[in-house]
């Protein structure tokens, strides 16, 4: 995967000047452009528009300072309708307007090419499973929150606060599909995965009891149809063993087997320890095997 998905940067840098065709680079990349943006923002830290948009204004940044052309003819090539489009992005990311870098010979901001590649640490084996799983539900309060990448979200952690106990308590009565208990499951993420987009996040349960019957007050039913589910198991000190496991999920698994996200809900169950210190944790993730 992490070959084919570097042939794709290569396909990408070869058409900077050119309208980004999501479509493409996934023929490249040989997956689906679901699973390339998903794989692409995990590994990079950033959308793939984001990385195209930043590599654009590296190589225009080279040319504006060449002063070879008109800052006009450079701005229109890298996809700008105008000179002042063209200066509010030169300026957003190198702290300067195209002209007076022109100018002045001011030192820009570059985004280098990225290349990927796999390390094997060697400490440990990730332990997962992959399960068909007929349809089911979500049932639980839903909120609209924005998509944080590192840290905390306090969105999620004020929205669960403001939760009636007795609602949590009257879903776990519904709850009767793996992962049992309480989840958080997010879905309808934008597909750039870019830091502050929304997605819709529910804290509920999995059930097979809904849609036939109405779930709690105030919850909001999600149905999931049948599917393939690959399922990962972590424990170790909270939040770190959690977020490293979303690290090597992406950076590891995917890379050196034959699946491939698909769209889908996501779905964590964590237990934490009596003194909240450690935590064990249960990933699932919706995937299809990769074609041929």
């Amino acid at each position: 995967m992490l070959e084919r998905l570097n042939q794709a940067m290569g396909h990408i840098e070869d058409r900077l000047d050119q309208v980004l065709d999501v479509a493409a680079v996934a023929r490249v990349a040989a997956t689906s452009e679901y699973h390339l943006r998903r794989m692409f923002s995990a590994l990079a830290g950033m959308p793939l528009s984001e990385y195209v948009r930043r590599r654009r204004l590296t190589v225009a940044g080279a040319e504006v300072l060449a002063g070879r052309e008109p800052l006009l003819d450079i701005a229109v090539r890298y996809g700008y309708g105008s000179g002042e489009a063209f200066a509010r992005a030169f300026r957003a990311m190198h702290g300067v307007g195209p002209g007076e870098a022109r100018r002045t010979g001011a030192a820009l901001v570059s985004q280098p090419r990225l290349s990927f590649r796999l390390t094997v640490e060697g400490n440990s084996s990730m332990r997962y499973r992959v399960v068909d799983r007929p349809a089911f539900t979500v049932v639980g309060p839903r909120a609209r929150v924005p998509l944080v990448h590192a840290g905390p979200n306090q969105a999620i952690i004020d929205f669960v606060r403001g939760i009636d106990p007795g609602t949590l308590k009257r879903l776990e009565e519904l709850s009767d599909q793996e992962p049992r208990g309480v989840v958080a499951v997010c879905d309808d993420l934008d597909p750039s995965r870019a830091e502050g987009t929304g997605l819709d996040y529910y804290h509920g349960v999995i059930t097979s009891a809904l849609p036939s019957a109405p779930g709690p007050r105030g919850t909001t039913a999600l149905p999931v149809p049948a599917g393939t589910w690959a399922v990962f198991t972590t424990s170790g000190p909270a939040p770190r063993a959690i977020q490293e496991l979303w690290r090597d999920v992406f950076g590891e698994w995917f890379p050196s087997n034959p699946y491939r996200g698909r769209p889908g809900p996501e779905i964590l169950r964590v237990r934490p320890s009596p003194d909240g210190a450690s935590a064990e944790a249960e990933l699932w993730l919706p995937v299809e095997r990769e074609a041929g």
